[in-house]
């Protein structure tokens, strides 16, 4: 069966002498395997449809929900700039991991695609690349049936401002509830605000924000917190990314 599809390169391998396996994000087929014959020899027609974060349309042949085998494509948007700096490139990869880690296959990945395709349109924009990650990581969550709650106590369901977040439990505690979980995060109330924001805003309504560095750390140890409870995933990227933030002037 013929598919003509709009999909993100999520992943991209070699295969064999000159061919690669790319695995497409895809909004009506979720994850997708897809066969780029030739894609790795510099005159092919499909090397350039193959790359890291290209969003474009897709067209091939697969039959049983196999690996596809790719007849042709058109780029949308290449996304080049994000494979051409280092630390773009590393929030990229990490968010093309996450998702490709979370998602199963066949996966219905309408909201998935939407996500990602916000959050690496975001980091080309040159919006704050950690607040963008951090807002991805907050969907990746609540897509996976994780979501915190950042608006009310997860104990007892009190809305009266907290400095208390638990990672184990899911959200914020009120200072009754603390007790619940002694190694409850304290943060400040500005980062409780944003993440309450996080909680309720799509990817793809996010502008241009500034915030201070110490709040953007807090919301990093935060966020990480969960992802490690929640998905206790072993990402490459993320290491990598890790060890990019430690050289960081």
């Amino acid at each position: 069966m013929l598919y003509r599809v709009e999909g993100i390169v999520i992943r991209s391998m070699d295969y064999g002498e000159g061919n690669k396996i790319i695995t497409l994000c895809t909004e009506q087929y979720g994850k997708v395997g897809v066969l780029a014959r030739g894609a790795k020899k510099i005159k092919s027609r499909h090397a350039a449809l193959t790359q890291l974060f290209t969003y474009g349309e897709y067209v091939f042949f697969r039959q049983n929900n196999g690996l596809g085998t790719l007849n042709s494509g058109e780029i949308i948007e290449s996304h080049s700039s994000l494979r051409e700096d280092l630390y773009l490139a590393a929030y990229a990869s990490y968010a093309c991991e996450l998702l490709d880690r979370t998602l199963q296959d066949e996966e219905v990945g309408s909201f998935w695609f939407t996500q990602l395709k916000a959050c690496l349109s975001g980091l080309s924009l040159g919006k704050d690349p950690q607040i963008v990650m951090n807002l991805f990581e907050m969907k990746v969550l609540q897509a996976a049936g994780y979501g915190p709650s950042f608006t009310s106590c997860i104990s007892c369901g009190k809305t009266e401002e907290s400095v208390y977040v638990s990672p184990r439990l899911g959200g914020k505690l009120c200072s009754s509830c603390r007790h619940h979980d002694p190694a409850a995060l304290k943060v400040s109330p500005q980062a409780i605000k944003l993440l309450a924001l996080f909680e309720k805003m799509d990817l793809r309504r996010l502008g241009n924000v500034e915030v201070k560095t110490t709040t953007k750390a807090e919301l990093k140890t935060v966020m990480r917190a969960f992802m490690d409870m929640q998905l206790g995933l072993k990402l490459k990227s993320l290491s990598f990314l890790d060890q990019l933030d430690k050289y960081e002037i």
